[in-house]
């Protein structure tokens, strides 16, 4: 049974009022047309409850525009939805293609700062999200009175001599619903171990985001990256206004979870309706790190939410630490996301009391 409009329908009583179901939930594919745009594939997904957000097969699968009720959800870069034949690897050119959006994925092979490690130069964050995905499928699908869209396809990176590895994506949403989950499969294809680190990069952005905005998380610990980050650390958790030439604050969290490794975070600005943003739920048995990036900048104001298989320091010093994870060859990781609004005071409370009682089971 799928609530929407403020009331409850079967997929008999839903169908007598539509000619079909497209009027309400839909993915509706297409392509960008000029400037660096020009040909990336795109297809929107509406869900029916308020919830719509643009998926780019062309750039790795990954999510960029996404709004609630016509709010953004999302912080977006003046960079556009950049096709990947402009994509430059090298040193930190990776942000000249960073759109923001709502879900930006680093890996497969590496992700992180920039580096040298056994020799290779690895540029910011790795291949992935500018790499375009083939078998790309779409649709939707009753199941009794449940309506449920979806988005997939499969990416590859891979080098003669080298790694050879797959990421299979599906996204799906249901009718009537604010949220969504991603489902990746990652297999090394080849025969030789491979690297391999993985990271969601959650931006989100105003009015989401703003001077009362706060992170919520079961947070046991949270550990300045560097320097920058030491100065305010105490307020890792809180938002300020737009501040020009603000410098990046990134801080590693020890997390609270669930007894079957879930956990929770989100960002919410308690001012809009009570409580108006974005949670993430994620499995810190698949991804055992979990990344604030707190940047306050004038024109670059978002905060990112980060769950990852890996630190954010770059692959020679993951590897040095002993956190760098491998895969053998034919071997497949699987990895499950949750993303969704906060709408509203009694979610945003629930969402509180929630991390604080994992905290204080955590510290029994």
């Amino acid at each position: 049974m799928a609530t929407i409009f403020g009331k409850t329908y079967s997929r008999t009583s839903l169908l007598r009022y539509v000619g079909d179901i497209s009027q309400i939930a839909r993915v509706k594919p297409y392509r960008l047309v000029e400037g660096f745009e020009q040909d990336v594939m795109a297809a929107d997904l509406t869900t029916g409850g308020g919830l719509t957000f643009t998926v780019l097969p062309s750039r790795g699968m990954d999510i960029s525009s996404a709004s609630f009720n016509g709010r953004p959800l999302a912080w977006r870069s003046a960079t556009t939805d950049r096709h990947p034949a402009f994509f430059e690897p090298e040193g930190l050119s990776w942000l000249r293609s960073f759109y923001g959006g709502l879900v930006v994925t680093c890996g497969l092979t590496w992700a992180g700062a920039a580096c040298t490690d056994e020799g290779k130069e690895l540029g910011l964050h790795g291949w992935v999200s500018n790499t375009p995905a083939v078998n790309v499928a779409w649709g939707g699908e009753w199941t009794g009175d449940d309506y449920e869209i979806w988005i997939s396809g499969k990416l590859r990176e891979a080098i003669v001599f080298g790694e050879n590895v797959e990421l299979t994506r599906t996204i799906r949403a249901r009718l009537g619903e604010n949220r969504f989950w991603i489902h990746d499969r990652v297999e090394n294809m080849g025969y030789r171990r491979t690297e391999h680190m993985f990271l969601y990069h959650i931006n989100i952005g105003f009015p989401a985001i703003s001077d009362h905005t706060a992170l919520i998380a079961p947070t046991l610990e949270a550990t300045p990256r560097d320097a920058e980050a030491e100065m305010g650390k105490e307020r890792y958790a809180e938002m300020q206004p737009p501040t020009p030439d603000y410098n990046e604050k990134v801080y590693f969290h020890r997390l609270a979870t669930e007894p079957d490794g879930k956990v929770t975070t989100a960002l919410v600005n308690p001012e809009l309706d009570g409580g108006y943003g974005v949670y993430c739920t994620f499995n810190q048995k698949e991804l055992p790190y979990f990344i604030e990036w707190k940047m306050m900048d004038a024109g670059t104001y978002v905060v990112g939410m980060e769950p990852a298989n890996a630190l954010v320091l770059g692959r020679a010093t993951e590897r040095a630490a002993g956190r760098l994870q491998f895969l053998e060859g034919g071997e497949v990781r699987e990895y499950h996301l949750e993303i969704g609004v906060v709408d509203g005071a009694a979610q945003l409370n629930t969402l509180r009391q929630n991390a604080q009682e994992l905290i204080r089971a955590a510290r029994k």
